[in-house]
């Protein structure tokens, strides 16, 4: 049972962020009137979902019990402050994580996207090339803090006995505080001025729900499989993305380079996944 729920979560967990990045790429280039989407609002909202998708997931763990579901969050989150808190260092990196994927996804193809400016006329070259550079800084970024909240959160899930639920509650509430405090800070202007769900589109919900579902879907993994095979199930759905948006979307045109980084990752997969069979003891003459 165990091992089909790790690969059935690694599973859906590709299906997941392939789907998550080529939907979330064609929100931010698709061109409609008025204003765009914010995404710090899109964050936030995610991690609402999240909560809300988890908590009725311990409610039904509880037999449908709305005493039984109150006396456990009573007891697991609020009778354990020191446990909660351990949460807010990963959900702080994912947040950040999730907001860097926005950027990326809006910087890193300047054929398909263009920020519209009304003030003045840039070059489609420097336009280019800082977008690219924005959109690989934001991945870096994201790669490193990644790898940091993946570890971090895995330890506290293996080493405790609550739930992967509860845990997931926990790590919404902190990325839905730190989520708001970015949307305070960066988009409280455009938030005052044109509201909270400016932009939102039906487009734009199924992209807030992917992303809430990543969320729920990196914790089976990690819980039910490791760190290292996320990693692996995630550069698989990379792969995967890019050539659905050389062949479908067609904004995308493979390097040489490329293909032997995506020839890279599929052997890493296989290696590591690898089981041989013990050699048997040879026999004497």
């Amino acid at each position: 049972m165990s091992a089909n729920l790790k690969y059935l979560s690694l599973g859906i967990l590709v299906f997941q962020t392939t789907s998550l990045v080529l939907t979330m790429r064609y929100s931010r280039t698709l061109k409609e009137e008025g204003p765009r989407y914010l995404s710090s609002t899109a964050v936030v909202v995610a991690e609402l979902w999240k909560i809300m998708a988890c908590i009725l997931l311990v409610y039904k763990d509880s037999k449908c019990s709305l005493r039984a579901l109150n006396r456990i969050l009573h007891d697991e989150i609020l009778n354990k402050p020191m446990e909660t808190l351990k949460l807010a260092i990963p959900s702080g990196i994912y947040t950040l994580q999730n907001n860097l994927l926005y950027v990326a996804l809006s910087n890193l193809d300047a054929a398909t996207y263009q920020w519209p400016s009304d003030s003045q006329e840039l070059n489609s070259k420097e336009l280019s090339a800082g977008s690219q550079f924005v959109g690989l800084m934001a991945v870096l970024t994201a790669c490193f803090s990644s790898g940091f909240a993946g570890v971090y959160f895995e330890k506290i899930l293996k080493e405790t006995k609550q739930s992967v639920w509860i845990r997931n509650i926990q790590l919404g509430f902190f990325g839905s505080i730190f989520g708001l405090m970015g949307v305070y800070v960066y988009d409280g202007e455009l938030v005052s001025k044109n509201g909270f769900f400016q932009g939102y589109n039906w487009l734009t919900w199924i992209v807030v729900v992917l992303q809430a579902l990543g969320g729920l879907v990196i914790a089976a993994v990690i819980k039910y499989a490791d760190n290292i095979l996320k990693g692996f199930a995630t550069s698989l759905s990379i792969i995967l993305s890019t050539l659905i948006s050389y062949f479908w979307l067609q904004d995308f045109v493979p390097t040489s380079v490329f293909f032997l980084g995506a020839i890279l990752v599929i052997t890493a997969t296989f290696l590591y996944g690898y089981d041989p069979k013990p050699a048997g003891n040879p026999t004497k003459a």
